[in-house]
């Protein structure tokens, strides 16, 4: 009797272990999802809109919608390829535009969303965005680290304190965390991504050609 007696009692204590360690683990992942849902958010950030970062919210013409990620090297093509006519589309003010920066690649890619995410505080996302691209190394070998950002920013006149303690401190690092999910709900599975009007333009014909990239915008 007295040995199952222990026994119950060791069964006991294993089933109280693991209700603590399941309480445990639930808040942890809580507490992750909480701050992933209260993180800093960019000032040019619609969560309507996927937290994405916006360009011309109140445009009535059509809506670009661009996932990509910055180490990505097919998005550095795509760069080089429209890069300059989005620029303008933006310039012109017509269409509006919605970059969410993707981060699948890793460590570095988190880097270099939350440092164009710190640049578009000080309205020069698009300048920061475009010299990454520019000057894109090979994924996850030491390119974008938080010093080599912070001296990208300076390339294109980011040199406030405020913007060196962003990319320090992480600051939008919630945020990225927030378009990765979006990113999920929308079924975003490779970048670049690009759709009009909620529909994905063909990614056989018109992500690279820069002329069918133009008529599918403008019609």
């Amino acid at each position: 009797m007295a040995q199952k007696s222990g026994g119950d009692k060791v069964t006991r204590y294993l089933v109280i272990g693991m209700v603590i360690f399941v309480v445990v683990v639930g808040t942890v992942f809580s507490v992750m999802s909480n701050k992933s849902k209260t993180a800093a958010i960019p000032s040019a950030v619609s969560k309507a809109d996927g937290y994405g970062i916006v360009f011309n919210g109140d445009a009535k013409g059509k809506t670009v919608d661009i996932w990509e990620d910055l180490q990505c090297p097919i998005c550095k093509q795509f760069e080089s390829v429209n890069g300059a006519y989005i620029k303008d589309l933006i310039s012109a003010k017509k269409v509006k535009v919605v970059f969410h920066v993707l981060s699948f690649i890793g460590t570095e890619s988190v880097l270099a969303a939350n440092s164009v995410a710190c640049a578009a505080d000080e309205g020069k996302f698009l300048q920061l965005h475009a010299y990454l691209y520019a000057n894109q190394g090979k994924e996850n070998t030491g390119t974008w680290s938080n010093a080599a950002l912070i001296k990208s920013g300076a390339a294109v006149g980011l040199t406030s304190s405020k913007f060196t303690e962003c990319i320090n401190k992480g600051t939008y690092s919630g945020w990225v965390q927030n378009v990765a999910n979006d990113g999920n709900v929308q079924k975003v599975t490779s970048t670049p991504t690009v759709k009009i009007n909620g529909k994905e333009i063909d990614r056989n014909t018109q992500y690279m050609d820069a002329a069918a990239f133009k008529k599918a915008i403008e019609g």
